[in-house]
C-alpha cells in the first residue's frame, strides 16, 4: 500500500478518535461506542489507527454515534480524497463490473483525447462483445466478484459511442504480445483482430502496435490510461491507482511516448495484426498425406 495512502488513512482515523473523545454526551471508550454502533470493539481500534479503511456507511454511523452528525460530510470528503486514488478491486467489484463500467462511461464522457497503453490484452474500448465476455467472465472467477457479465459487456460496448464521436481522439498503443494472448477462444479472438484492423483508418482513432521485434527502449510493463492531461489510471492485481497530480501524469505521459517510438501504424500495424491473425487458422493439411 502507498506511503500517502497509508497516511491519509491514519489522519482520518485520528479524526474519528479525536470524535469519539469530543462527543457532546461526554467522551466515549472504544468499547462504549463499539456498542452503540454494534461493533466489534477491534473494528473500532482498526480505524482509529488506519489499520482498516472505512466504508462510507461507517464513517456516518460513526457521525450519528459521536452525536455529531453535521460531521458526516467532512469524513466522508476525506475518504473520497484518498480513494480517488487508490480503488481496490474488492471494494468496486462488490456489486459486479458494471458499476466499474459506468464510471469509466463517465471519465470517457468528459475526455477529448485519450491515450492508451496494453501489453498483455486488447484495450476495452476496442473490445469485441465476444471478447469482452471472455475478460469479465475470468475476472470474475479470479476476483470471486458478482456475475454481472451480461451487464458489464454492455456498459463496455456503450463507451464505443466514443470513438465515433468526431470532437474526440484515441490514441492506442498495443503490444503484439495482446494480440497473440488466448485468453480467449480462438475464433474469438480471431473476430477481435478482424475488429482491430477494421479501426485503422478510422478518423478518431490512431492505432500502434509495438512488434515483438522491435528495440525497446524500456520494459512494456503493465497497461495504463491517460485521459487528456487531467488523468492516469493504471491497475494492480489488487487495485485501480487513479493519479491526478501532475508530475505522475507527465511521467506516464513520457513512458507513453517512449514506448510510442518502438511502434508501427497504419499500413504497417495492419500487416502485424494479419500476421497474428494467420496464426490462428487450423493448418492446412499436406497434399497427398495419409
Amino acid at each position: 500500500m502507498s506511503t500517502d495512502y497509508q497516511q491519509a488513512r491514519v489522519a482520518l482515523g485520528a479524526r474519528l478518535r479525536e470524535l469519539r473523545l469530543s462527543s457532546p454526551g461526554g467522551r466515549l471508550t472504544g468499547t462504549q461506542l463499539a456498542s452503540r454502533l454494534g461493533w466489534a470493539q477491534s473494528k473500532v481500534s482498526k480505524l482509529e489507527l488506519g489499520q482498516q479503511t472505512a466504508a462510507p456507511e461507517d464513517l456516518a454511523q460513526w457521525a450519528v454515534a459521536t452525536g455529531q452528525p453535521d460531521i458526516e460530510g467532512e469524513l466522508l470528503a476525506r475518504l473520497r480524497g484518498f480513494e480517488s486514488h487508490i480503488r481496490s478491486w474488492r471494494r468496486q467489484l462488490a456489486s459486479g463490473h458494471r458499476p466499474v463500467q459506468d464510471t469509466w462511461y463517465a471519465e470517457s464522457a468528459r475526455t477529448t483525447v485519450t491515450r492508451v497503453w496494453e501489453s498483455a490484452m486488447i484495450p476495452g474500448v476496442l473490445q469485441t462483445a465476444d471478447y469482452a465476455r471472455a475478460v469479465f467472465t475470468r475476472y470474475a472467477q479470479l476476483m470471486q466478484s458478482e456475475r454481472d457479465t451480461e451487464e458489464a459487456v454492455r456498459g463496455r460496448l456503450r463507451r464505443q459511442e466514443f470513438l465515433y464521436d468526431p470532437g474526440k481522439r484515441f490514441e492506442v498503443l498495443v503490444s503484439e504480445a495482446a494480440l497473440r494472448s488466448v485468453i480467449c477462444p480462438p475464433s474469438v479472438l480471431a473476430a477481435q483482430l478482424d475488429r482491430l484492423a477494421g479501426l485503422i483508418g478510422l478518423d478518431t482513432v490512431k492505432l500502434m502496435i509495438v512488434p515483438l521485434s522491435a528495440p525497446l527502449k524500456i520494459p512494456p510493463a503493465n497497461g495504463f490510461w491517460i485521459l487528456d492531461d487531467r488523468l492516469a489510471i493504471t491497475e494492480d492485481w489488487h487495485a485501480e491507482l487513479w493519479l491526478d497530480d501532475a508530475e505522475s501524469i507527465a511521467l506516464y505521459q513520457r513512458v507513453w511516448d517512449t514506448l510510442r517510438e518502438s511502434a508501427v501504424h497504419g499500413p504497417e500495424a495492419h500487416r502485424v495484426i494479419s500476421r497474428a491473425r494467420r496464426s490462428l487458422d487450423p493448418p492446412q493439411s499436406l497434399a497427398g498425406s495419409d
